[in-house]
């Protein structure tokens, strides 16, 4: 009898402790902001990496980036790279911004480059830009007829 009381207990007892780390970990992620896929951090840099939307031999990989370079000053753009020499390869850079509490990123800049009969291309800027919001890139990646994506997290700010 007392075997199957204490068994009882170390039962129970293993049924909180779970439950109670499980209530831990649910907490924790709930408070990181994502805001359409993006996180947004207190970070001073971000890398986004590519993701395929169409399969072909010409693109190899591309990213974005967005770095906080100081009170209203960001660093922003992306490259992207062939997997050879190809007839056209570009990149699309699209600069956003959010608040904290916002439902969607605004759009804030963008640029695009293009380079002929080569195998990458890569555009950045050093933006001044208004503090106390979230900045993200997003890049568009063409090598050819071969097409990819990438994003940042959201980078904060601060006022200058």
């Amino acid at each position: 009898m007392k075997k199957g009381k204490s068994t009882v207990f170390f039962a129970l007892a293993l049924l909180i402790s779970m439950l109670l780390l499980s209530v831990d970990s649910v907490q924790a992620a709930t408070d990181t902001v994502i805001l359409d896929g993006s996180y947004l951090t207190q970070d001073d840099e971000s890398i986004g990496y590519d993701t395929k939307i169409t399969r072909g031999v010409d693109l190899l990989t591309g990213y974005s980036k967005c770095i906080e370079k100081g009170p209203g000053k960001i660093y922003a753009g992306g490259t992207t790279i062939a997997s050879h020499t190809v007839k056209s390869v570009r990149i699309a850079v699209i600069v956003e911004r959010a608040k904290k509490g916002d439902t969607a990123w605004e759009y804030y800049d963008s640029w695009e480059k293009e380079n002929l009969n080569a195998d990458r291309a890569a555009s950045n800027r050093a933006l001044d830009v208004e503090g106390g919001y979230y900045y993200r890139v997003r890049c568009f990646h063409a090598a050819n007829e071969d097409i990819s994506s990438s994003f940042t997290n959201g980078v904060y700010v601060d006022e200058p």
